[in-house]
């Protein structure tokens, strides 16, 4: 994944006006551009009304009450993707609540790729989750404290998944990567087309302090926002086949040159400020969890977990 940077031609003729002018008029075509419409993307799974597409489609919310949660998917399928989305989180005492963004196969052997705010009480940070399975098997979770409030505005979320690594990324830092070290014998999810799901629901047995503290009904009902839903970047699977493949193989040659980018050096050191400051956990430092060895990918030389 490269870094970018934007540059615009001289013209010595223009007054400082017309820049901005000009400006203005770009960025509004780029807004215009990457904003769709998630009725075309998504669709309701369960919750009933607690569900719902806002604002001719530009807005989508999750409602939790004492009754039930409510969530929703990608109509597509995807076997590698950029998926990204918009969230803003239930604000206040949100304990006991998790707002979950993941990408996932179907079956007992599932692979996972996952995003899980878990909630707190008011004043506290909420927690960061992130976890990932393949064949069924997790086991590899790391949890952030994030450096800004996400109830009181929207921010980016997004999960990148390619064959040579998985990536998740706050708006648009990297804070995590799972390498495919399969050359060592770590599995790696790459067989199985996987949905974007997204859901509110109440898991007040494990989530806020290890279910500690329960979830406060009176506060209730809980919402969560989410909006600008982004795959531009992804292998649609349709027909048996995915929309990257060409001759039946993956080609770092094709028009899909994203799936073979790396993190530069500004993206790694990004990534090492937010494990630095805002990690807080980590299953490769817990010895205790792992009596008989830590997982592979952790002894190898130089892991990025």
């Amino acid at each position: 994944m490269k870094n970018q940077r934007l540059s615009f031609p001289h013209f010595p003729c223009f007054n400082v006006s017309a820049i901005l002018l000009l400006f203005s008029l770009m960025l509004s075509f780029s807004i215009v551009a990457f904003a769709g419409n998630l009725y075309d993307d998504l669709y309701r799974t369960w919750g009933e009304d607690r569900c719902k597409i806002l604002n001719n489609g530009q807005l989508l919310t999750v409602t939790l009450d004492e009754v039930s949660g409510s969530g929703f998917e990608s109509k597509d399928e995807y076997l590698y993707a950029k998926i990204e989305m918009d969230i803003k989180l239930v604000p206040g005492n949100s304990a006991g609540t998790v707002t979950a963004f993941y990408l996932s196969s179907k079956g007992q052997y599932h692979d996972e790729i996952d995003f899980e705010f878990l909630g707190n009480e008011t004043g506290r940070p909420y927690t960061l989750h992130t976890n990932v399975f393949c064949q069924g098997t997790g086991n590899r979770e790391m949890q952030f404290r994030l450096w800004f409030d996400p109830t009181a505005d929207f921010h980016s979320y997004s999960i990148l998944w390619t064959p040579k690594h998985i990536v998740f990324l706050v708006d648009g830092i990297p804070i995590r990567e799972f390498e495919n070290l399969e050359r060592y014998g770590v599995p790696f999810p790459k067989n199985q087309r996987m949905k974007l799901y997204a859901s509110l629901w109440n898991a007040d047995d494990w989530a806020t302090r290890g279910g500690l503290v329960k979830t406060d009904w009176s506060e209730g009902p809980f919402n969560a926002y989410f909006k600008k839903f982004n795959a531009e970047n992804a292998c649609v699977w349709s027909r048996g086949a995915s929309s990257c493949r060409s001759n039946s193989k993956f080609s770092p040659f094709s028009n899909n040159a994203w799936l073979w980018d790396k993190l530069d050096y500004g993206a790694e050191g990004n990534m090492k400020w937010v494990q630095q400051k805002h990690m807080v956990y980590n299953y490769c430092t817990d010895t205790n969890r792992f009596p008989q060895g830590l997982p592979k990918e952790c002894y190898l030389k130089n892991p990025k977990y």
